[in-house]
């Protein structure tokens, strides 16, 4: 090879009290290469690129970073980017309430004496969105376009600042497939401009599709480095590099029996939150067996998770109309608490936010929805709340210091596991469980997986919700689709396939219109 890396990262060593999270990390990029890097949630790679981009600042780590030649110590964010090392978090960084071209100018805006030149800003924010595929005006803002544009504003503004290697940490977890395409596609065509990239995600697919090398990371060291560009690269083999076991099957044998009917819901219908003429779910009707997970499929937008809060005691949406039953008996959903006394429980898919209280330890968080489980006379007892934070740590193997560890500090997939003990611990008899495992390895999901079969094993009505199909079609017993806030198919999961999915919302369109 007679071109130089771009970046070489040599033996990085990175310690935190009681915890080595990284282990003699080794990372090169060519000048001009998309590389990804995978690994479990905890492998280590949020780490390696905080040390990359100087948040973990030189001299807190071991090892040597040589960028373009030159060895360099990043003591700020600041002195990465001027090297021209951009980061993009998966949490994005914009502000929603700036118009687009004041978010790629913040901090740094063409001015003369002071005076902001708008002029300029605007000209040369046309050019990046140009760049990034976006037509959207400068002056639109930020909360009202979706997540896929802001993604790509936040490309724009990395252009902006001279990019020569862009890292992109899990970009398209929250993206649809359309979006997350349309991102991928922008990193083939800076490929050509001779712009690095470092791409961190878990979709296997797209590390397949677009990158040129990957690097695997497993318990803070480099396991593997595969190169994409010699042929087809094994997902089986990734897969075992991550996990360091054969996943003879990524989805736990089901062994459930399945009762009667015992949740329905009856003509359901539920309007916009905040545009009381737009309906969102319209009509639907569907039951949930005892023993048995149902899996509703649908592309982003379709109205699941409204349908999921309308249903948990109307967390979202108004004129919300239609019954629904538990064993045969009209239930009161009215208001969360109400539902959550007929036995209902609704895990959420931003975990971050609505599922745990992040600054508070995992004792707390597991007895949250079930204090009176844990208390008499209204006094929380907190000897039985650590036995029971102790007993679902130990059942759902939550990895972490000890139950008085902040949830802050867990990783993604051990966090839902705290939300979930949370809601066993209420004891529902239907739960609903809205992407259980975004943002969540393989490994993870797993156990997440064995889980939800202990739930339905025992008798419970299971609702899940994901964007993911292969998960659906693996965990599910009977799969609905639903699409523009109606079900427009159903279906046993054993004669299910993502093709025959995607079928069911393709023509439910042509018959909409």
């Amino acid at each position: 090879m007679g071109m130089q890396p771009i970046l070489e990262m040599k033996d990085i060593t990175k310690t935190f009290p009681g915890v080595k999270a990284l282990t003699n990390v080794n990372l090169s990029v060519m000048p001009g290469e998309i590389h990804a890097v995978v690994g479990e949630n905890g492998a280590g790679k949020s780490t390696l690129m905080k040390v990359l981009s100087g948040v973990y600042p030189a001299g807190s780590y071991e090892g040597a970073i040589q960028f373009e030649g030159a060895e360099r110590r990043f003591h700020t964010i600041a002195d990465s980017e001027t090297t021209g090392i951009i980061i993009i978090h998966q949490e994005l960084a914009l502000v929603p309430l700036l118009s687009i071209a004041e978010n790629i100018f913040l901090g740094h805006e063409p001015a003369t004496r002071g005076v902001i030149n708008w002029y300029e800003a605007f000209a040369r924010t046309r050019e990046l969105l140009d760049k990034v595929g976006l037509k959207e005006h400068p002056n639109t803002l930020i909360t009202n376009i979706g997540t896929g544009k802001q993604q790509l504003v936040e490309i724009a503004k990395a252009l902006n600042k001279k990019v020569k290697l862009l890292i992109l940490d899990e970009p398209t977890s929250s993206l649809n497939e359309t979006d997350s395409n349309a991102l991928l596609e922008l990193l083939k065509g800076f490929r050509a401009q001779g712009i690095s990239s470092i791409l961190i995600t878990h979709k296997l697919n797209e590390v397949t599709k677009v990158a040129d090398r990957i690097t695997v990371l497993r318990d803070g060291m480099t396991v593997d480095t595969l190169d994409a560009r010699t042929g087809t690269v094994d997902e089986d083999r990734i897969i075992k590099a991550m996990v360091g076991r054969e996943l003879t099957d990524r989805f736990p044998p089901r062994h459930a029996k399945i009762g009667h009917p015992i949740f329905e819901v009856n003509d359901w219908s539920v309007y916009h939150a905040l545009h009381a003429d737009r309906q969102m779910i319209k009509n639907v009707s569907f039951h949930v067996k005892a023993g048995e997970v149902v899996g509703i499929a649908g592309l982003m937008g379709a109205g699941r998770t409204e349908l999921a809060m309308s249903v948990f005691g109307r967390a979202y949406g108004q004129k919300i109309t239609g019954e629904v039953k538990l064993h045969g008996k009209p239930i009161d959903v009215s208001t969360i608490p109400r539902a959550m006394d007929a036995g209902l429980a609704y895990a959420t898919e931003d975990r971050k936010t609505y599922g745990l209280v992040l600054i508070d330890h995992i004792k707390h968080n597991v007895t949250l929805a079930n204090l009176e489980g844990v208390s008499s006379r209204g006094v929380i007892n907190d000897l039985h709340e650590l036995s029971v934070a102790n007993k679902y740590r130990k059942d759902l193997g939550i990895r972490c210091s000890g139950v008085f560890q902040t949830t802050v500090n867990l990783s993604g997939g051990n966090q839902q596991k705290v939300v979930l003990s949370k809601w066993l611990f209420s004891g529902p008899e239907v739960l609903i469980l809205d992407e259980p495992t975004r943002g969540i390895d393989v490994g993870a999901k797993y156990e997440i997986y064995e889980i939800i079969n202990q739930l339905a094993e025992s008798g419970k009505a299971v609702i899940v919700i994901s964007s993911e199909m292969p998960e659906l079609l693996g965990i599910s017993d009977r799969i609905y689709v639903m699409n523009e806030g109606r079900f427009v198919a159903e279906m046993p999961a054993r004669d299910a396939s993502q093709e025959k999915i995607m079928r069911a919302i393709m023509k439910s369109w042509d018959t909409s219109q």
